[in-house]
């Protein structure tokens, strides 16, 4: 009886080990003595990514590791490029042996470019690769007492990013009412190239149509195409001019305000910082005609992004102008808006 209860016992004790025990017990040892119990997940040569149970998804400078330890064959890539699959076991202070089907191999971490799991690609040839990321927005604002006053807008923006290179698809829709009175009622949709060709200079080209009925404008489009410099070029701040040529269209409905066809210069700034937690996008564009420089349209949008609780969702507080030198009968020249808006972002 004893012998049953005991051996019970001991199967229990197995059972209950293998259920909390995870799948993968891999190893991360630090200069500080640190041991980290997980699951690498990746190793891009400055880096490694340990998945774990009692504290998410750890990033490591690789710099810091002294010892790996696996319990399942990984790919493994030196800086050499040479590529090796095998389980990882440290031998000594910053040392480590490879075993796989052709053998054990010995060397040291600081060695090791990228290590990958078998069905995964290696990061190199990941970061190679395009990527699409889309954003939806929304924002309604509304009033009631002495002014009646409700207003909405929409955006799309979708956006594939290179290593180099970057497109933007994007359309906007805006429309308010005051006191039963239409303030505003406009469409845009265009898109953005740009190609980082040479380090900090790129080439880019851009089209937006649509129309703005306040304004009497049936149809605009403007076309352009041309150089761009990065003053800045951090990983967290960028600073980034453009210079080219564009060919402008308005289309305006009433007879008396002259239509424009003709070419311009086109002039821009985009600026973006990000914090630890949130962000500030700076934009402004100046297209004046060639045949009449007191012609020209200004365009300026300043924004504050913040997550939420989910950061998949995002709110944006923000400032933008619109200055058209020359607008249609009746029409001011200077548009402001200010503006509080929801936004979704997704890959």
């Amino acid at each position: 009886m004893k012998f049953i209860v005991r051996h019970a016992a001991l199967a229990l004790a197995a059972l209950l080990t293998a259920t909390v025990m995870p799948a993968r017990a891999d190893v991360v040892e630090t200069r500080t003595g640190a041991r980290l119990v997980g699951k690498i997940t990746k190793i891009d040569g400055t880096a490694i990514t340990l998945e774990t149970d009692y504290a998410g998804i750890l990033v490591i400078k690789q710099s810091e590791v002294v010892g790996l330890k696996t319990d399942a064959p990984l790919f493994v890539r030196f800086v050499a490029g040479t590529v090796v699959q095998g389980t990882l076991t440290p031998v000594a202070p910053g040392k480590i042996e490879i075993s796989g089907p052709g053998g054990a191999l010995s060397t040291s971490v600081g060695k090791i470019a990228a290590m990958w799991a078998p069905g995964d690609k290696d990061p190199a040839l990941v970061a190679l690769e395009r990527k699409w990321g889309y954003e939806a927005a929304v924002d309604v604002a509304g009033k009631t007492g002495n002014r009646e006053q409700l207003g909405t807008a929409a955006s799309l923006r979708a956006k594939l990013v290179g290593p180099t290179d970057t497109l933007q698809l994007y359309s906007a829709y805006n429309r308010q009412k005051t006191d039963g009175t239409t303030s505003a009622d406009q469409f845009k949709a265009g898109a953005d190239y740009s190609d980082n060709f040479s380090g900090r200079y790129s080439w880019y080209v851009r089209d937006e149509g649509g129309f703005d009925r306040v304004k009497d404008i049936k149809l605009y489009n403007v076309a352009a195409s041309g150089f761009g410099y990065d003053v800045i070029q951090k990983p967290k701040h960028i600073l980034t001019g453009r210079a080219g040529l564009l060919f402008r269209y308005e289309d305006y409905g009433n007879p008396a305000t002259e239509d424009i066809k003709g070419l311009g210069l086109d002039f821009g700034i985009n600026h973006t910082y990000t914090f630890s937690s949130s962000k500030l996008v700076n934009q402004l564009s100046y297209t004046p005609s060639i045949e009449d420089f007191s012609n020209f349209h200004l365009n300026h949008e300043s924004c504050y992004e913040i997550p939420l609780a989910n950061l998949a969702w995002k709110l944006r507080f923000g400032i933008s102008n619109d200055y058209n030198s020359k607008p249609g009968v009746n029409v001011n020249r200077l548009d402001t808006t200010y503006f509080t808006r929801l936004v979704l972002n997704w890959k």
